[in-house]
């Protein structure tokens, strides 16, 4: 049988590498074997994908199945390869067109029922397909909007895997299946605030101005209740909108954390104000094996604001002064 080879993209942060998916079929002991460094997420692809294929009307086959993700030296991890995989297997057993999914990127996570969930990441890893000179990718429903904002790319949606299968060229019949869509968290409906609002705090203004005209650090010192927070928060609203490749920065930060895209970019830049008792990783991000954006991160381009960054006898001996860096 012929080797079925399609493609798919590795991130390592925002950073994305295309990665070469193949499957193949041999008369072996039936077995599943995924090979190329694979985290413990991507070596539990079998489960999903052989029964994401069975309810979807394309069993896989009952012999060995070797899936190799190359180049086996970069490390690749999350669900995001189960749409390649399940294709390339498919491919190999002659259900889709071999040279059908080698044109296309796969992205994305298969339910056991085998509709695509939305999958984190998808904006840095369309991006990182388009860069790589690729023109087409296939993406859950649910993430069709968010890589529709990668210019340059062809983008399609698909709800299960019987409709990538389908678009793919296997004789199959239509099953209309309700999409699996992002969660709404409804960050981009918050109010902007503006320095306007702030009465008085005339020298604190004119700080905030020059610090927002110069790109500069600041610090802020002061009582509880002196309006330190108010004034931060309303930093962004005097900050020029972000260009196109800082919203994308951002845009791709946020995907990365699983928040909701929607249809635009954010050029507004980001406000971040974690609590004082954020751990290290918090702040500055990180993880097991998959990097995860702190708020460190999640304020590139924009404001990161640290409350009470300093609490002691600080301002001629007055305990309860803090101290507010951004």
């Amino acid at each position: 049988m012929p080797v079925g080879r399609t493609w798919s993209v590795a991130l390592l942060g925002l950073e994305g590498s295309l990665v070469e998916v193949e499957a193949d079929i041999s008369s072996q002991l039936p077995k599943f074997v995924i090979i190329g460094l694979a985290d413990k997420s991507l070596g539990e692809a079998e489960g999903r994908v052989r029964q994401a294929a069975t309810n979807s009307g394309c069993r896989l086959s009952g012999q060995r199945i070797t899936v190799n993700l190359s180049p086996a030296s970069l490390p690749k991890n999350g669900s995001g390869f189960d749409l390649a995989i399940a294709l390339s297997c498919l491919a190999a057993d002659a259900v889709v067109s071999n040279e059908s999914i080698d044109r296309v990127v796969h992205i994305g996570e298969l339910g056991l029922d085998g509709r695509l969930r939305p999958t984190p990441g998808i904006l840095p890893a369309v991006l990182a397909a388009m860069r790589a000179g690729r023109t087409t990718v296939m993406v859950p429903t649910g993430n069709e909007d968010e890589a529709n904002l990668v210019p340059d790319i062809r983008v399609v949606g698909v709800a299960s895997l019987r409709e990538a299968a389908i678009w793919h060229g296997a004789e199959l019949a239509p099953v209309p299946v309700e999409p699996i869509l992002h969660a709404e968290t409804g960050a981009h409906g918050e109010p902007d605030l503006d320095l306007a609002d702030v009465v008085g705090q005339d020298d604190a203004v004119q700080a905030m101005l020059v610090a927002a005209a110069g790109g500069h650090h600041l610090m802020m010192l002061g009582p509880p209740g002196a309006g330190k927070t108010m004034l931060a928060a309303r930093l962004p609203g005097i900050l020029p909108d972000l260009t196109v490749p800082e919203a994308l920065d951002v845009t791709s930060i946020r995907s990365l954390g699983g928040t909701s895209i929607g249809r635009t970019l954010a050029f507004r830049p980001p406000f971040e104000n974690p609590h004082h008792t954020a751990t290290t990783a918090a702040i500055l991000g990180g993880g097991n094996r998959t990097i995860r954006p702190g708020a460190a991160a999640r304020a590139a381009h924009g404001v990161l604001f640290l409350d009470e960054a300093i609490s002691k006898k600080i301002n001629h001996g007055n305990p309860r002064t803090t101290a507010n860096y951004m």
